[in-house]
């Protein structure tokens, strides 16, 4: 067997390989004969079918088969023992000659590879960390919507701010036209609410849809209409009052306690309040470290130059893809580009920071990812058996499970390898202020 490389570039290059009798005769002989084994041809008794027949009816393909894999297996050993790091998969020649396999016994083979050609890795980057302060406003808020969520509904007769109302949405101009909605005070345009304020069943309130809500989603909500198709519609709106609905909010007290956290975990409404504020705090520090990383990211990808063999990779995607279109890829290309870059880039990472993932990473990953899940649904015994629910589902999808935990756990370690050497400051904000940053 002769393998070479043939570079047209930094990026593509071309693997031959040539192979004689030798290379693959021993195989296919030994294919032949579990072939004459296990064969089942009328006239033959079960293991004595004569190779030669084997041969006649299957000879060419059992050859097909065994010389592509001692090509694919070849093409794997050649890259790896030379170093070779490649984009995708080698793709065969569209070049070759036909094979003529009753008689062909020295065979060529070709194979386009992209190549990752080598670059450098430029860290020197700045940016910002946005530690959210929760103002003492918005956490009142946050503790109101949850005695919300756990209260109680009530079917006052009189409707008030913060209530929902259910109705029956009439059209002057179609008498046939009825639909059945809710009405959400707390999203109707400011102007709007004292109309439905004080309103009781049975009661009539003509609609001004066009300035009805603030955010228009709302009113294709409210209607089951797109923007388009209330357009066409000519005649006025009319909501007929058939129950009002208010939530109780739940008190502040050991029953809520333990709904919320669990029984016992917390004893009073000062621990309560306390621990329900460092969740809130948690999760908005989760939100800017995720805004952080993608910041991050956009930055190394802008700053780093990638030689990437663009032919070449369109080639291997619409090869291995089959439901992406020539159109699709072509539009899309530029996203294309950014996960594989990134996805180099990651490698380059972890080679140059020694960045490793253990089984127990892995597993710590899952438990942590239930306890977020479940949260304070948590009990103690669940608790006690992490392990298990974690080992169960990594095992669970043929791999699959624990190969995306694996790579969330190596990103993750990338990205903190990444912020050991790159400029971080911090900075306070309030969560408009953060909000607007993520939008800009």
């Amino acid at each position: 067997m002769d393998i070479t490389l043939d570079k047209s570039s930094n990026t593509e290059a071309l693997i031959k390989i040539k192979l004689n009798e030798d290379d693959y005769q021993k195989n296919y002989d030994e294919k032949l004969k579990e072939y004459s084994k296990k064969a089942s041809i009328k006239g033959f008794r079960p293991g004595k079918v004569p190779s030669s027949l084997i041969k006649k009816l299957y000879g060419k393909s059992i050859l097909a088969e065994e010389i592509n894999k001692l090509l694919v297996k070849s093409v794997n050993d050649y890259l790896k023992e030379n170093d070779i790091k490649i984009i995708g998969d080698p793709l065969p020649s569209e070049t070759e000659d036909e094979i003529d396999w009753d008689n062909q016994k020295e065979f060529e083979f070709e194979y386009n590879i992209g190549l990752v050609d080598d670059f450098n890795l430029d860290l020197n980057i700045k940016d910002t960390r946005y530690k959210i302060k929760l103002a003492k406003k918005e956490f009142e808020e946050n503790v109101d919507n949850l005695r919300k969520q756990y209260g109680k509904m009530t079917n006052p007769e009189v409707s008030e701010d913060g209530d929902s109302i259910f109705g029956s949405l009439t059209l002057s101009t179609d008498e046939s036209f009825s639909k059945d909605s809710i009405l959400y005070l707390d999203k109707l345009a400011k102007k709007q609410k004292p109309k439905f304020t004080g309103v009781k069943k049975d009661d009539k309130i003509a609609l001004d849809l066009k300035s009805l809500f603030e955010d228009k989603t709302d009113l294709e909500v409210f209607t089951n209409k797109s923007e388009k198709e209330l357009k066409e519609i000519k005649g006025d709106f009319t909501f007929i009052v058939k129950n009002i609905n208010r939530v109780e909010k739940a008190d502040l007290n050991q029953e809520l306690f333990d709904k919320v956290f669990g029984k016992d975990v917390v004893k009073n409404e000062e621990e309560f309040l306390s621990k329900y504020q460092a969740i809130i705090e948690d999760n908005l520090n989760r939100e800017s470290e995720y805004f952080l990383n993608h910041q991050l990211q956009k930055s190394i990808i802008d700053k780093t130059k990638v030689d990437i063999p663009s032919d070449f990779y369109k080639k291997w995607i619409l090869k291995t893809q089959e439901n992406v279109s020539a159109d699709e890829l072509e539009k899309d290309f530029e996203h294309y580009l950014r996960d594989l870059k990134w996805n180099l880039i990651k490698n380059k990472i972890s080679e140059e920071y020694k960045v490793k993932v253990e089984n127990e990473d892995v597993i710590e990953k899952t438990k942590a990812l239930f306890k977020e899940q479940f949260g304070s649904q948590l009990n103690e015994e669940m608790e006690k058996n992490l392990d298990v629910f974690a080992s169960n589902y990594l095992n669970q999808n043929d791999g699959e499970n624990y190969y995306n935990i694996y790579n969330q756990v190596r990103t993750d370690k990338i990205m903190n390898a990444v912020k050991e050497n790159v400029k971080i400051t911090d900075k306070e904000v309030n969560r408009a202020e953060f909000e607007k940053k993520i939008k800009e």
